[in-house]
């Protein structure tokens, strides 16, 4: 039995449909908050159980009988560390054989701002004992291409990230090594560096843009606070806005580079380009 927790974001889903690919629906567990949400996976014969991180009881019934556990890291910045904790303990309790934690590349060493409570959470796996693999996620490339067509129409792409390179890769790439190491073997204390086969600044990334659409881009490099400025003017979130914004001068010093390539020899095959992620963006894939 395999328990996806966060099962209904937009990780948990593609982690789900990864593991469909070889692992047998009935095998498979949705825990989520809203099980009115994963009526589709329901369908797909995956169990759906409520899990409710501030529900300690919650989190006991989605673990009943679970063999492996993926904790998927709460979006909830600064409550984050409680919520995986309660989980661990679930973990614990459940004498699960192994469990999997999305962390954040280089949590130990790394200057982002949102790197400490992964870094924190993964202190408190070790703590408890329970067997475990840490998988230290890259950014997400739809961090950046989610922007893009807008960049293409405003002719210009914003950030504070300089000339840092960026090893990212797309959520699905990152959801296949998740589900590799949950119906695999052999992964119990590992910790794996997941990032993209190739790097680029944000200066590449509005010279793919262009290229792509035909229409000019360029980058433009703002300090931190007129780019968190930006973002909170373009309707995100506080919170939102200065993780963002503190990423980016972080990724101009090279917290977001990594060049080990352990994530395309965890999946077996390349990762996504991005040119493909442009064109996806674009619509052009």
């Amino acid at each position: 039995m395999i328990v996806v927790t966060g099962a209904t974001g937009q990780l948990g889903r593609l982690v789900i449909a990864a593991l469909l690919k070889t692992v047998p629906a009935a095998h498979i567990v949705a825990a989520v908050r809203s099980p009115e949400k994963a009526a589709d996976l329901a369908a797909l014969g995956v169990q759906v159980r409520r899990a409710d991180y501030t529900h300690p009881a919650s989190l006991d019934s989605a673990l009943q009988g679970a063999e492996k556990v993926l904790l998927i890291s709460s979006n909830e910045i600064g409550e984050r560390l409680n919520q995986h904790r309660a989980v661990i303990d679930a973990a614990r309790r459940a004498s699960v054989k192994l469990l999997a934690y999305t962390s954040v590349l280089h949590a130990d060493t790394s200057t982002l701002g949102l790197a400490a409570e992964h870094k924190h959470t993964e202190q408190a796996i070790k703590d408890s004992g329970v067997p475990a693999v840490i998988l230290r996620n890259g950014w997400y490339t739809e961090n950046y291409t989610a922007g893009v067509a807008t960049a293409v129409a405003n002719g210009a792409i914003y950030g504070s990230a300089g000339d840092g390179r960026i090893s990212s890769a797309p959520r699905s790439d990152y959801a296949e090594a998740a589900a590799a190491v949950l119906s695999g073997s052999g992964h119990a204390g590992k910790v794996y560096e997941l990032a993209g086969d190739s790097a680029y600044t944000l200066s590449e990334l509005a010279a793919e843009a262009a290229r792509q659409s035909g229409k000019p881009v360029e980058y433009r490099n703002i300090p931190e606070a007129d780019y968190k400025a930006a973002l909170l003017g373009f309707g995100l979130p506080e919170v939102i806005a200065v993780l963002l914004s503190d990423s980016d001068t972080a990724a101009s010093k090279g917290a977001l580079f990594d060049d080990s390539r352990q994530l395309s020899a965890l999946i077996g095959h390349p990762t996504v380009s991005l040119s493909a992620s442009v064109a996806a963006a674009l619509g052009k894939a």
